[in-house]
């Protein structure tokens, strides 16, 4: 990989998260984790010299591989021959997209019906909480996320209910997933070797969603407004959006202390908050 970058003249760039993972073995459990049929559509964030893509094609039905960086969108499209470009993106192969774009970008602007897909990458770690939040934002998340992250993103994900790790990403992912499993993964077996350990998580969609639509952005109005002070009770931050008599009595219904802090609350309570407030 290091001989490859180099022939290249490829220097990586810290700002987009750039640490390839070439262990043969993490890759070949990540796969493993992710469970491919022949029939899985998977989407791959941030495929960078194509090691696990190769693994995902030799797996599933098809793969749409997004990435920002267009040297190595060069790269790829060396390694995966594909047809000569029409005059859009994406070049196609009958198993392959490789598309150059921003992924987060593209999430926030074109929402599209993810939920016959896998999601399987290792994320950049510069945007991989913003990216699994605005997966799980959208009404049809993947059916099952294998990602690679940061240890200490891997560990909010995994957070309960006062626990120092526990917070808003913990809330909004965890509203639509659930963690089934996870495994560390060293810092050797990246190439440049990150200042920082990594995980990957797999995550399942739940079978069943916990607030109907119409509830969802009450939900993370109520999250973030009550983690934008970590400290302070969560009834006099949420003052700013209800009145706090209909807060009283939501949070006397639910057996909620009015002192209460938001890092004390589970995502059960929540989620019971959120329909209380929304009249349902």
């Amino acid at each position: 990989m290091c001989d490859l970058l180099e022939r290249r003249g490829i220097l990586l760039t810290k700002s987009l998260g750039q640490n390839f993972l070439h262990d043969a073995h993490q890759l070949e459990r990540i796969v493993a984790a992710a469970a491919l049929t022949p029939t899985d559509r998977v989407l791959e964030i941030g495929p960078g010299l194509g090691p696990l893509t190769e693994l995902l094609l030799a797996r599933a039905g098809e793969v749409l591989a997004i990435e920002k960086d267009a040297r190595l969108v060069e790269v790829l499209g060396e390694r995966f021959p594909t047809q000569p470009p029409a005059s859009s993106p994406p070049l196609q192969t009958p198993t392959l997209q490789l598309l150059y774009a921003d992924a987060l970008k593209l999430l926030k602007t074109e929402p599209r019906d993810w939920s016959e897909w896998k999601l399987v990458a290792n994320l950049p770690y510069s945007v991989a909480s913003p990216i699994l939040v605005e997966l799980a934002a959208g009404v049809r998340t993947p059916k099952r996320v294998v990602v690679t992250l940061q240890l200490e993103v891997a560990q909010r994900l995994m957070a309960g209910a006062d626990d120092d790790d526990y917070g808003i990403l913990t809330l909004l992912v965890g509203l639509d997933f659930t963690v089934n499993d996870w495994f560390k993964i060293p810092a050797g077996c990246f190439y440049p070797a990150p200042e920082v350990d990594s995980a990957c998580v797999c995550l399942e969609r739940r079978a069943q969603p916990l607030l109907p639509e119409p509830h969802r952005e009450i939900f993370r109005r109520l999250v973030k407004r009550s983690f934008s002070q970590r400290r302070k009770m969560m009834l006099k931050l949420l003052k700013q959006d209800w009145p706090r008599e209909q807060l009283e009595q939501a949070f006397t219904a639910l057996n909620i202390p009015l002192q209460e802090r938001a890092e004390k609350l589970s995502l059960d309570q929540f989620v019971a908050l959120t329909k209380a407030l929304a009249g349902g």
